[in-house]
């Protein structure tokens, strides 16, 4: 709507292309979510445990500071992938 990136352009051509075993197209979709994935699985996976298990989700994921740094870092690369040198980071 605005022609700039947002930070999770890409994503679902990143799940797409995982779909179909394309790792390297992947990543040049949206390299910050590919580099998250992990991070999210281990979140999921965690909850999903708990969840059976009846207890409450929690990390340390979730502490002030870590959530704070995470919204600063979407934030840089949302400013970057924008910028006329950093072509690489669109999708």
């Amino acid at each position: 709507m605005t022609g700039y990136y947002c930070p999770g352009c890409g994503a679902m051509r990143l799940v797409n292309a995982l779909a179909h075993g394309h790792v390297g197209t992947a990543f040049g979709f949206n390299p910050l979510l590919f580099l998250l994935l992990p991070v999210l699985g281990y979140l999921y996976v965690r909850w999903t445990v708990l969840s059976v298990q009846g207890r409450p989700m929690w990390s340390a994921l979730f502490r002030p500071v870590a959530v704070y740094s995470f919204v600063g870092v979407v934030a840089v690369y949302w400013i970057v992938r924008n910028l006329p040198f950093a072509h690489a980071l669109a999708p």
